[in-house]
């Protein structure tokens, strides 16, 4: 493959991946409702105003994607985890319980992602993969399998980083802290590590399937 031809291919992949896994949609579907729930119970100090808020954003969010023709994806996953803690917040009766299902989330992705790469079948391979038209057989490919396990990690160091931060905010019941890590240490991170991710990806020439049969 020509130099040319490797810089076209790699281009191709960051634009595959990154429509994929997020962007500045993401950070907005996922984050502006979060922000407004804080907001809200700070002007009022009352749950149910704030919960409502929250989900009227991010239902409109929704429809405006869905009148722009735009992908839903993004969208309705945070409208969903928007529900979510709306549920766990509500159930309870105390608004810090509206960052749990973050905690739970990123405890069992610590144990996911941690679990693949010492299984030596990285998870973002599983994911990556077929977005690329690499499929499996990156699995094929030492140098390749590698750079997935190694991009791995970085999304395990992300997950605990969330956790030691948020989960002694949660047990100290400090709002607006939880709130405000909740935020940065969301989708800016995400970003960051999938940046990340990408140079450690990007070193290493992705294995076609098409290149495989030839």
């Amino acid at each position: 493959m020509s130099t040319e031809a490797a810089h076209e291919s790699h281009h191709e992949d960051r634009a595959k991946i990154l429509a994929a896994l997020g962007g500045k949609r993401g950070l907005i579907d996922s984050g502006l409702p979060s922000i407004l729930f804080l907001v809200v119970f700070n002007f009022g100090h009352h749950l149910h105003p704030a919960l409502f808020a929250s989900i009227a954003l991010s239902l409109v969010l929704t429809a405006y994607r869905l009148v722009k023709r735009e992908s839903l994806q993004h969208a309705l996953s945070g409208l969903f985890g928007i529900a979510i803690c709306a549920l766990f917040a509500g159930h309870s009766g105390k608004a810090s319980a509206f960052y749990l299902p973050s905690i739970y989330k990123n405890i069992a992705f610590l144990i996911i992602y941690g679990g693949a790469n010492l299984l030596r079948f990285p998870l973002l391979g599983l994911i990556i993969g077929p977005i690329i038209g690499e499929n499996l057989e990156w699995r094929k490919n030492s140098a390749r399998r590698s750079a997935y396990t190694n991009a791995g990690w970085l999304w395990v160091g992300m997950f605990a980083l969330r956790i030691a931060i948020q989960y002694p905010l949660y047990r100290a019941n400090k709002l607006n802290a939880l709130g405000i890590a909740n935020f940065f240490l969301g989708y800016p991170l995400y970003l960051i590590v999938l940046w990340g991710s990408w140079q450690i990806l990007r070193r290493v020439p992705s294995v076609k399937v098409a290149d495989s049969i030839e």
